[in-house]
C-alpha cells in the first residue's frame, strides 16, 4: 500500500464499507490522497462480487470493527475523533441505531463531515425502501430519455449510483472541507442519487422548457435521434461513434464517408434526417471499424471506434495518457483528475476485509496492546491473509 499522495493529503475518512457508490467515492478521495480506512462488519459485506476482486476496495486500508458491540462502537467513536470525514452508504436510521449516527460522531468532533450516501436520500416516502441505480433514473426522468424509441435503456449504473451518487457526494464532501476552514464546523452532508440524478439532466430540462427538446426517446440532438450523433455498424459487425455536431465537424465527416452534396436536407431539418441516416449507415457498412477509424485518425470528424471493454486500455491515445495503470496485473482505470504538482495514484490493490485491522487502527492512535485486547474480545477481526 503506497502512502498517501495528491492534493488532499492530511484529510483522515473513516468509511463504513457498503456497496458501489460510496465505496467508489471514498477509492476516489483516497486516490486524491486522503488517509482512508475501511471499516467492514465481521464477515465482510455481501456484494455481486467475490472482495478480491472488488477494484473499489482498491487504495485503502480495511479493518474490520463488529459495531453491533459497545467495545465495537467506541472504536469506531474514536476513530471519528481523529477524522475528518466519516461516510456511510446505510439505509436511513441505521447509524443511529448501532449508536455511531450524526449526533453521537460530532459530539467527539464538531468539525466532523458526515457524509451520507443512499439512493432516495434521508427523507420523503421512499427514504427507507429499496431502490438500484435503474429505479431512481425511472423516477427523475432521465431514463426515460435514455434508449432506442421502443423502450427505455439503463446506462449500466453510471447515472445514479456513479455520476449522480459518488460524484455528488465526493463534491458535497470537498465543499464540506471548504466551509469547515472558515466555520470550523463539519455538517451533514444527505447526497442522494435520486437528487444527483436529477441534477445531470438539469441542461435537458433546459431544453425541453425552451421548446428544444421531444419528451421522446430517439428524436433528439443527443439521444439517437440525429443521424450525425450515434453509433452505427460497420462490415465486421463492429461500430463507430459519431458525434460530429459542429457544422464544420459535421462537413468533414461527410467529407471523409464521400457524402458532401448527396445527402438531401440540410443537417438539422429533422424531416430528412431518416434518409441521411440511411445513407450515412450504407456507406460505414462498407469497411470494417478498425479502417473506419484509420481513415478518420486525426481528423475534426469526430468518428472514433467503439471499443470493448478488454480493448480500451491498449487504444493508443490512452497507452499515453496512462489511463489504465496495472495494478497487480490487472488493467483498470486510474486516478482522476490530473494534479501538475500534487498528483494523485493508485495506491494499491483491493484488500480484503479486515486484512489490515491491527496495522491500520495502531495508524490511528490505538497502542498495540490495546488491539491485541480488542482482538481477543471480538470487538475487531483480523483476517487470515493480514
Amino acid at each position: 500500500m503506497q502512502p498517501p499522495a495528491g492534493p488532499l493529503t492530511g484529510i483522515r475518512v473513516v468509511e463504513l464499507a457498503g456497496l458501489g457508490p460510496a465505496p467508489f467515492a471514498c477509492m476516489l478521495l483516497a486516490e486524491l490522497g486522503a488517509d482512508v480506512l475501511r471499516v467492514d462488519r465481521p464477515g465482510g459485506r455481501p456484494g455481486v462480487m467475490p472482495p478480491e476482486v472488488d477494484l473499489l476496495n482498491r487504495s485503502r486500508p480495511c479493518a474490520v470493527v463488529d459495531l453491533k458491540t459497545p467495545a465495537g462502537r467506541d472504536v469506531l467513536l474514536r476513530l471519528v475523533e481523529a477524522a475528518d470525514v466519516l461516510v456511510e452508504g446505510l439505509r436511513p436510521g441505521v447509524t443511529e441505531r448501532l449508536g455511531i449516527g450524526p449526533d453521537e460522531c460530532r459530539d467527539r468532533n464538531s468539525g466532523l463531515v458526515y457524509a451520507r450516501m443512499t439512493g432516495w436520500g434521508q427523507t420523503g416516502p421512499l427514504a427507507t425502501t429499496a431502490g438500484h441505480d435503474i429505479n431512481y433514473l425511472g423516477l427523475t426522468g432521465a431514463l426515460h430519455a435514455i434508449g432506442p424509441a421502443g423502450k427505455p435503456v439503463p446506462p449500466l449504473n453510471i447515472g445514479a449510483d456513479f455520476g449522480g451518487g459518488a460524484m455528488f457526494l465526493v463534491v458535497g464532501v470537498l465543499a464540506a472541507l471548504l466551509e469547515r476552514a472558515g466555520s470550523g464546523q463539519g455538517q451533514v452532508i444527505d447526497a442522494a442519487m435520486v437528487d444527483g440524478a436529477s441534477s445531470l439532466v438539469t441542461m435537458v430540462h433546459g431544453m425541453l422548457a425552451a421548446g428544444l427538446w421531444q419528451d421522446r426517446r430517439q428524436a433528439n440532438l443527443l439521444d439517437g435521434g440525429a443521424p450525425f450523433y450515434d453509433t452505427y455498424a460497420c462490415r465486421d459487425g463492429e461500430h463507430v461513434a459519431v458525434g460530429a455536431i459542429e457544422p464544420q465537424f459535421y462537413a468533414e465527416l461527410l467529407e471523409g464517408l464521400g457524402l458532401t452534396g448527396a445527402l438531401p436536407g440540410g443537417q438539422l431539418e429533422v424531416e430528412h434526417w431518416p434518409e441521411q441516416r440511411r445513407l450515412i449507415a450504407e456507406v460505414l457498412a462498407t469497411r470494417t471499424r478498425d479502417e473506419w477509424a484509420a481513415a478518420f485518425a486525426g481528423s475534426d470528424a469526430c468518428l472514433t471506434p467503439v471499443l470493448g471493454l478488454a480493448e480500451a486500455p491498449a487504444h493508443p491515445h490512452l497507452v499515453a495518457r496512462g489511463t489504465f495503470p496495472d495494478c497487480d496485473g490487472v488493467p483498470q482505470p486510474g486516478s482522476a483528475p490530473r494534479f501538475s504538482r500534487t498528483p494523485g495514484a493508485v495506491r494499491g490493490a483491493q484488500r480484503l476485509p479486515g486484512e489490515d485491522t491491527r496495522e491500520a487502527l495502531v495508524a490511528w492512535g490505538f497502542s498495540p496492546e490495546e488491539v491485541t485486547g480488542l482482538l481477543e474480545a471480538g470487538a475487531v477481526r483480523q483476517s487470515g491473509r493480514g
